[in-house]
């Protein structure tokens, strides 16, 4: 299976998803956003965390507008898998591919920590690898990480499960306590915690383990 995972000016997280995804298994290249083509052959998109471009206009739309996130598009409009993590979240929704948007935390403070998230489908590639309802503690790390919707919206996502995943103990006054939505196609993913900074023991908890690992064995299989 072969990832690869965009670099952008300001990425802090780019090493880290590369490795998760390599101790997964798969093939992994780190793309720099003024590429205007992703690797052949490649299966999945990582879009890291970080602060690309400095978070200035509005966090991720910067990004958005790079060479490379016109074929991160193409390559979900012909129905690849892509995966955007915090920042990378804030950039899909600027691009579109996802619904809604990222706003200010509701105490307008930076927030570091782990949290408990509950998942909420195990029916997508990206959360095969764990049971509805089961909890998992997973670190986050925004200042902009406050999920929201229309009504008409939210309706939509719960009426057709891509609510992929909720907060436990909701840390930034996204709506529903959402913390990660699915594509319409459920092959794109966008959350605001980092499954990455849990794959090694040495992060404090292995809980993002089975989602990099379900996505590689998933895509070998087929």
């Amino acid at each position: 299976m072969r990832a690869a995972v965009v670099v952008f000016p300001g990425s802090n997280c780019d090493r880290d998803m590369a490795v998760a995804f390599e101790r997964a298994g798969a093939d992994v290249t780190l793309v720099w956003h003024k590429d205007d083509h992703l690797p052949e052959h490649t299966d999945i998109v990582g879009v890291p965390g970080g602060f690309s471009f400095g978070d200035y206009l509005r966090c991720g739309a910067i990004a958005a507008k790079s060479p490379i996130s016109r074929s991160i598009i193409a390559h979900a409009g012909r129905g690849g898998y892509v995966l955007g993590v915090c920042n990378g979240f804030q950039m899909l929704t600027e691009t579109g591919l996802l619904p809604g948007a990222l706003m200010r935390n509701a105490n307008l403070k930076f927030i570091c920590k782990t949290v408990d998230l509950v998942v909420e489908t195990a029916d997508s590639a990206f959360t095969r690898g764990y049971a509805k309802g089961q909890r998992l503690t997973i670190p986050v790390a925004h200042h902009d990480g406050n999920y929201q919707v229309d009504d008409v919206t939210l309706a939509q996502l719960r009426a057709e499960d891509r609510i992929a995943f909720t907060y436990a103990d909701n840390p930034n006054g996204s709506i529903a306590d959402i913390a990660g939505v699915l594509s319409a196609n459920r092959r794109v993913l966008g959350m605001m915690p980092h499954p990455e900074r849990a794959v090694d023991p040495a992060h404090g908890g292995t809980d993002g383990v089975a989602m990099f690992r379900s996505l590689v064995e998933g895509m070998v299989a087929a």
